[in-house]
């Protein structure tokens, strides 16, 4: 290589944090969800299907507890896994109509059509009873709207803190020039 040549720039990808926060987010909290779910149930299945059969002996024991305790771990990661998906369709869902409103201009209801996009969807894909579907809009469009809420004022808040800092620089440089300067 010759010194004459220069070096590609790298590529470099900026992806807003909300994109991956939330999806993410919502993936490890379903994962723990569907865990804790789905072991229970496991474990409920198995006393079930075993109840008419308990062990005599301390290695007949020894086998059921461990054979119980590897069935409550599978059912749980299946779970686990299943319910980590789902949640974090849906909050993928949930940036994708957001951040398609605010590419289209719309920023001020972003929130609020991603909620109420968000709820259809969940209800078209399950094929929910009329009644259902009306209160899962309805909860998620008032979701959209608590969070526009919650948008608007952390930007206020934003405002105010820029403002006041604004203030006392100036504030500050008014009392400099003031001052009496001391004499040498």
């Amino acid at each position: 290589m010759s010194t004459t040549e220069t070096k590609p720039e790298p590529i470099r990808i900026t992806i807003p944090q909300r994109v991956y926060l939330l999806p993410g987010t919502a993936l490890a909290l379903g994962a723990v969800l569907g865990f804790v779910r789905g072991s229970r149930t496991a474990s409920l299945r198995f006393l079930a299907e075993n109840v008419h059969r308990p062990p005599t002996t301390v290695q007949g024991w020894y086998f059921y507890n461990k054979t119980k305790n590897y069935k409550v771990l599978l059912g749980g990661l299946k779970a686990g896994g299943a319910d980590a998906l789902k949640l974090g369709a849906t909050a993928a869902g949930w940036v994708a109509i957001e951040d398609s409103c605010t590419r289209m201009g719309w920023n001020d209801i972003s929130e609020v059509a991603a909620g109420f996009g968000t709820a259809t969807l969940f209800s078209a894909i399950y094929r929910l009873p009329w009644k259902t579907t009306s209160r899962t809009v309805f909860l998620g469009f008032t979701m959209g709207v608590l969070l526009r809420g919650l948008r608007w004022s952390q930007d206020y808040i934003r405002e105010q803190a820029q403002e006041k800092q604004l203030h006392e620089a100036v504030d500050t440089r008014n009392h400099e020039t003031d001052s009496p300067q001391p004499s040498s």
